[in-house]
């Protein structure tokens, strides 16, 4: 998103908490919206409660964004990348892989665009030593890159450092928590079931070309056991692009 971009959300989403809580300081946050817990529980009458998703639903879908997303299957993932079968080309820990894997997808998406300005990094503060950590897995990524992608790379589309803030309010960190649901959700049915918002969170996903080596937002990882519903999906994906 664009700091305009960021506005008009917040704007956005501010007006629709108003309409249904009588106050903006309230943080959309799942899975307790999807099972209408604590404040989304809405006096527990169904019609709001259907009105209040179908009001998400229409906000999410109005936003103006491009969205990436890693999902690390960590079950796979430990079973082949313990710590005597270690990948040397990945970090050891699942957020920092899935942190490269995503920034790896976000680049092509800067170069490809074409604009001027920096990307800028914005994660969920997690305390301040996991902050730190964070920050160092980002920076190591701008001194010494990726298998694929070379430092210079980074440091020439992204900011120096990460950003950090807590989920709160309006911000888009909100959306990125519901899409964080969404793909959570799809990985657990092994890429087969598509959650409540998943046909809208598919159309913000960032894609180019055949959708292959980081032209797609979307990374699902390990996948070699599931490989044919993720190659199933890339296809749907690529029709899709392809339409008029």
């Amino acid at each position: 998103m664009t700091l305009e971009q960021a506005r008009a959300y917040e704007d956005a989403a501010n007006q629709l908490k108003q309409a249904f809580f009588g106050r903006i300081d309230v943080t959309f946050h799942e899975p307790a919206m999807r099972r209408n817990d604590r404040v989304f529980n809405l006096g527990d009458d169904p019609a709001r409660q259907l009105a209040f998703r179908t009001a998400v639903d229409e906000l999410v879908g109005s936003a103006d964004f491009v969205a990436f997303a890693v999902g690390i299957r960590k079950w796979e993932y430990r079973a082949r990348f313990s710590d005597d079968r270690a990948d040397p080309y990945l970090p050891t820990g699942v957020y920092d892989t899935a942190m490269q894997m995503l920034l790896e997808r976000y680049l092509d998406y800067l170069h490809h665009r074409g604009a001027d300005d920096r990307g800028r990094v914005t994660l969920e503060a997690q305390g301040s030593r996991e902050d730190a950590e964070h920050q160092r897995a980002y920076v190591d990524l701008l001194l010494n890159g990726t298998q694929w992608v070379p430092p210079a790379a980074f440091r020439d589309y992204l900011e120096t450092g990460v950003r950090f803030r807590g989920k709160q309010g309006s911000h888009p960190l909100e959306l990125s928590d519901m899409l964080a649901r969404d793909v959570f959700e799809w990985i657990r049915s092994d890429c087969l079931e598509p959650p409540s918002r998943w046909s809208i969170f598919e159309s913000k996903l960032y894609g180019r070309g055949d959708l292959r080596s980081g032209k797609f937002g979307l990374k699902v990882f390990p996948a070699e056991d599931i490989r044919d519903h993720v190659e199933a999906h890339r296809e749907r994906m690529q029709r899709r692009l392809r339409r008029p």
